[in-house]
């Protein structure tokens, strides 16, 4: 939308903005703001930057030394369809304050020196993402977990379970359209509830700039959901996912229900993933198209390999939940080979079916689930597909090349996921153990 902080400025002006909404995003992936007056923003900004406390965003800094500093990305900025007072949306890179280089622990940044690891090496100068993030609507969400209780509930007037309810939700008897468990991909209305639902949101995420490529009801019951968008680079990639996620879960909210992009809300049904396609270009030339396997190159048959190789090592950055790994089984489309197939989908990788068009070869991966932070996914793929194509390594030493992922960064991402994660689950009991173990 803009190149710089001239056009920025002008805009404001222009259109009477009154707000500036400051976004950046925290190691695990979710999205923070504060607000600026217009009055209070200026040129400084954009040279001298926006301090904040670094200790409060989870996986930054320590308490002694939380002072860090925010610059913004102008091309990043969009008006925020949801606000009462027109609000320009801005994101924000993470700097260190003392001489405002690059936070080492900044998501997007990561991406940034993906690219710039990529075009050093001179194998592409390009790499085109597009994320198909699968979520869920639902009516009413209960959970809770004490010392003493422990329970969810999940309640969707299109769910399966409700076909022996007396009214639906306008309080019209039940007229009995419900989707079945795994049976909901492509219905028509009345079984899918959610078409008008959808629409808004298509409708709002082209306002948000988002080039909507085509909408669905998804395979799950209880209104799972599927919207798809056009591809752009990585970097701007990660920023476009942000803003779908907000852009769904906003228009849910006004809608009266909520959304979400758990990888496996519901027991029994399809879970959401996150499939993404990934393409390499230099000099404005596709380099994955060949006569290989597919219709792929050799380029692109050692990229997939990086992928396969590494998929372990990847799973801590695409599947980075307890939840993820609920996904992953077999029976619910969900990608649980460790191979890469033109049309098996329980493959980890698909080759898509794309004609002779050498522009539209691509390769798909199969296994990322939206609950990931997208900067951090996307680099860890890129990075495992150069990985293939330059060399081999162990473990998560292709993660290393070229300072893209520090020690430091997956140091703490590691403990991070032990501490804040692994270790609450572990250490509690499900309530299923209930039904399994009370009268044992």
């Amino acid at each position: 939308m803009f190149k710089n902080s001239a056009e920025i400025f002008a805009y404001i002006k222009k259109e009477n903005v009154k707000l500036i909404d400051v976004r950046f995003t925290d190691l695990p992936g979710i999205q923070h703001h504060f607000n600026v007056p217009v009055e209070s923003f200026d040129e400084a900004v954009f040279t001298d930057g926006l301090m904040f406390d670094g200790s409060s965003i989870r996986g930054f800094q320590s308490i002694h030394e939380s002072d860090m500093k925010l610059l913004p990305v102008p091309e990043s900025a969009f008006i925020d369809p949801y606000r009462k007072e027109k609000t320009l949306v801005i994101i924000f890179s993470v700097h260190n304050p003392g001489d405002n280089s690059a936070y080492s622990r900044d998501p997007r940044g990561v991406v940034a020196k993906a690219v710039d690891f990529m075009r050093a090496q001179g194998i592409a100068d390009t790499a085109f993402f597009a994320p198909e993030a699968e979520f869920y609507v639902f009516d009413r969400v209960r959970f809770k977990t004490d010392i003493n209780t422990a329970y969810h509930e999940i309640d969707s007037y299109e769910g399966a379970w409700n076909t022996g309810i007396k009214e639906d939700a306008d309080g019209t008897p039940n007229r009995g359209y419900r989707t079945r468990i795994k049976g909901g991909y492509f219905p028509v209305s009345p079984t899918d509830q959610f078409a008008d639902l959808r629409d808004e949101m298509v409708i709002q995420l082209g306002k948000v700039g988002l080039q909507v490529e085509r909408s669905h009801h998804e395979v799950g019951t209880a209104g799972q959901m599927e919207i798809n968008y056009r591809f752009t680079d990585i970097l701007h990639a990660g920023d476009e996912l942000m803003k779908f996620k907000y852009v769904v879960r906003n228009t849910a909210w006004q809608g009266g229900k909520t959304a979400t992009f758990m990888p496996k809300p519901l027991f029994g049904d399809n879970g959401s993933g996150m499939h993404v396609h990934q393409s390499l270009w230099k000099d404005g030339k596709p380099l994955f198209f060949g006569n290989g396997y597919g219709d792929l190159s050799d380029l692109a048959r050692y990229y997939v390999g990086g992928l396969l190789k590494h998929a372990p090592s990847l799973l801590a950055f695409t599947n980075p939940t307890v939840n993820s790994y609920r996904r992953l089984v077999p029976g619910y489309e969900a990608p649980v080979n460790l191979v890469y197939s033109a049309r098996n989908r329980s493959a980890c990788i698909r080759i898509p079916i794309t004609g002779s068009n050498p522009k539209a070869k691509r390769i798909e991966f199969r296994c990322p689930d939206p609950s990931s932070n997208p900067y951090l996914a996307f680099a860890a793929m890129l990075m495992a597909g150069l990985d293939g194509i330059i060399n081999k390594e162990r473990d998560h030493e292709f993660l290393l090349k070229g300072g893209v992922f520090t020690k430091d960064l997956i140091d703490t991402w590691i403990e991070f996921k032990r501490k804040q994660e692994v270790d609450y689950v572990r250490l509690r009991p499900h309530p299923a153990e209930f039904e399994l173990y009370f009268d044992i």
